[in-house]
């Protein structure tokens, strides 16, 4: 038998393991890059819905088919409102204002008037009221058990539970986020329009961890084998 046969053998196993885990820890980094480039395109599409041209509420909208969906709504805001305590990175702690909406045709659904700061939130508001154009939406921020229930006395809710506000205000269980329109003045909403923010999007850095990942993999490899041919010369 040839001196190099007992060498190959003992290459062979290292070799073998990182060849394989070199190779999936890659295929992991590329899988990442296709997921990377399917959200882009969701959320573009996601970006091109929300901003068509409005139009007017549907009959019977559905999450499944009219999640963001731009309409246009006309009538009269009430003025009990729900505060959901959020947080602005250019403003700071405050609540979103959501209050009943009051339609032409007699509907009455629930109106995210937007944004105003901690100090403002008692501040005396005039009820929205004659043309708004928003976005339908069917939020998603309700985490199970991590969620604290609402604080019904000092009026501050944790996350916009779509059933939990239309029971508490007595409308349809429609959520539309104001854009443009409604009434201002002081103490007025700032709206805090639908977007895509919220899309969490981090592939590419799980694709660099990946690579990298694989990278320090196949530089551990090439040491392993150096150490084993050092050792036998």
């Amino acid at each position: 038998m040839s001196e190099t046969a007992p060498a190959s053998r003992a290459i062979l196993a290292p070799l073998l393991i990182g060849l394989v885990g070199g190779s999936v820890l890659v295929s992991l980094g590329l899988w990442q890059v296709q997921r990377l480039t399917w959200k882009e395109g969701l959320i573009a599409g996601i970006e091109a819905r929300i901003h068509d041209a409005p139009i007017p509420l549907p009959d019977a909208p559905t999450q499944e088919r009219d999640q963001y969906l731009p309409v246009i709504v006309e009538g009269a805001g009430g003025s009990e409102e729900l505060r959901i305590l959020v947080s602005r990175r250019d403003t700071g702690p405050g609540y979103r204002i959501v209050t009943t909406f009051e339609t032409g045709g007699g509907r009455v659904i629930l109106l995210d008037r937007g944004f105003v700061p901690d100090r403002a939130r008692n501040a005396p508001r005039t009820p929205a009221e004659g043309r708004i154009v928003g976005n339908l939406l069917w939020p998603n921020e309700v985490d199970g058990a991590f969620t604290p229930a609402p604080d019904i006395e000092a009026n501050v809710w944790f996350a916009r539970d779509l059933p939990a506000m239309a029971a508490r205000l007595g409308t349809e269980p429609l959520l539309v986020v104001q854009r443009e329109g409604g009434a201002g003045g002081p103490g007025a909403p700032r709206p805090w329009p639908v977007d895509t923010a919220h899309i969490p999007n981090d592939h590419l850095e799980y694709a660099g961890t990946w690579f990298s990942l694989a990278l320090f993999w196949f530089g551990m490899t090439g040491y392993w084998l150096w150490r084993i041919r050092r050792r036998r010369t």
